[in-house]
């Protein structure tokens, strides 16, 4: 299915950017693509785009008097698949009008000449949508680049600190347990520890759990130190705030806190999971897809019948108050997808209509009905959609304003595993000074040089 999705994909990207095939008179023929397939892959996207999107908006644009025809363009592969496709079509003028992209490819997309500013694009619009008043400048970040919007945020996710109610008890700490510090977290391993449970702490760690190390722990831990890998065209050395986050994690792991060997198990992330679920870790720091995929009592791997009940969650702390980036007490990390507007289009105008209907409150709430919620990038749809949802309802309203997210570009991929690996040495017993050393070392490597570092 997905050899025969790439191939429908490049047929159609032939046509595509509202390019007419002819007989259609004055109608503007706009094309919008996802990596999602009827009966495959993301299939519930695919068919809202087909069945709902299409006729609702040619239906907007013909009480507006234009003549407008929207065809969807299906996907269903692997992601890199998918981005090697969107790269080629875009490289040689081609693809969809509208396309979905990881918020990550960005970077890359802009740097590469793929993407270019929606206001050198569509002109004041771009500026002026009534969305952008309801998007957090958090999640607004996520689809900007050297401080231009490049494209619009479609969703996103934040990361919390999970924690066993029934264990906190037996521990005497409070359901309501919000740390200010790090420290407040450590005292809370500790007393979870005399109190016999067997994983007090648990942040991931390692090469073995990938980007989860990443974006479930040296990031959030960087950002709560003041730093950000990237910064005014710079990454982030061995800076003091590296050693700060590289330091928690010789607390934890050195200090009997949290299971080293955990971190290292080719399959240590989803043991992880069931160890939760089981009452053996007491306190987890996981985004929201841990909450609905995998702790959910209905549909989830490591499902959790107390879930409800017997999991809190509390916001991630600066290591103190006032030491996060901007001066925050609380941060978080957050991923997301963006919705595009191809610069090769000969209707950008009609295609970024088309983009924003699809980020319209009555889009949003249609599409995600029927069991499909999600956390929007609108707050006012958030608020409506969410409203039985208590942990998304805390992230879209708590976490969304003060989050962080990784750089868009190219080389970060790189980066990533870097730091990854500088955790994994911690846990092994490596000081944190000569951890970030080593990193800063290895970063040299990847980004170009010491030129490009700032320590």
């Amino acid at each position: 299915m997905g050899v025969v999705a790439v191939l429908a994909a490049s047929v159609v990207g032939l046509a595509a950017c509202g390019q007419s095939s002819g007989g259609s008179g004055d109608a503007i023929e706009l094309t919008i693509t996802q990596n999602a397939i009827a009966g495959g892959k993301n299939a519930a996207g695919a068919d809202f785009i087909a069945n709902w999107v299409i006729p609702k908006f040619e239906a907007a644009q013909k009480a507006k008097g234009k003549d407008v025809k929207v065809k969807f363009v299906p996907s269903g592969v692997d992601d890199e698949q998918y981005k090697t496709k969107l790269s080629l079509d875009l490289k040689s003028g081609k693809g969809a009008d509208v396309m979905d992209i990881d918020s990550i490819w960005a970077g890359e997309f802009a740097e590469a000449g793929y993407l270019k500013p929606l206001p050198d694009l569509v002109g004041a619009e771009a500026d002026s949508w009534d969305g952008w008043a309801q998007i957090p400048e958090a999640v607004q970040g996520m689809a900007m680049y050297n401080g231009k919007k490049y494209a619009l945020p479609v969703g996103t996710d934040g990361r919390v600190l999970y924690f066993n109610k029934t264990l906190f008890q037996k521990a005497g700490l409070p359901a309501d347990w919000q740390p200010t510090s790090w420290q407040e977290i450590l005292d809370a391993g500790t007393k979870l520890k005399s109190s016999g449970v067997p994983v007090p702490i648990q942040i991931n760690a390692g090469t073995a759990m990938g980007e989860a190390t990443s974006m479930q722990g040296v990031l959030p831990l960087l950002v709560g130190a003041g730093g950000e890998v990237q910064q005014n065209g710079k990454w982030t050395g061995a800076s003091q705030p590296l050693k700060d986050a590289l330091g928690l994690y010789q607390k934890i792991y050195g200090g009997g806190l949290g299971d080293p060997k955990l971190q290292q198990e080719a399959k240590g992330r989803d043991k992880s999971f069931q160890q939760f679920a089981e009452g053996k870790i007491g306190i987890l720091l996981e985004g929201d897809y841990f909450w609905r995929s995998v702790i959910n009592p209905a549909e989830g791997v490591a499902k959790m019948a107390d879930r409800d009940q017997s999991v809190g969650y509390a916001m991630i702390p600066a290591m103190e108050p006032g030491k996060g980036i901007k001066g925050q007490d609380f941060v978080s990390m957050s991923g997301g997808s963006l919705r595009a507007v191809n610069p090769n289009s000969e209707h950008p105008k009609e295609a970024f209509e088309l983009a924003t209907f699809t980020l319209s409150p009555e889009a949003l709430k249609e599409e995600t009905k029927d069991g499909n919620v999600r956390i929007t990038p609108r707050t006012d749809v958030n608020k409506d959609i969410l409203a039985g949802e208590p942990l998304m309802t805390f992230i879209s309203e708590k976490v969304l304003p003060v989050t962080a997210f990784r750089p868009p570009v190219a080389v970060y991929p790189q980066v990533s595993v870097a730091l990854q690996e500088a955790t994994a040495a911690v846990v092994s017993g490596t000081a944190p000074d000569q951890a970030a050393a080593d990193y800063q070392k290895k970063l040299e490597g990847i980004v170009g040089g010491a030129g490009n570092i700032a320590s």
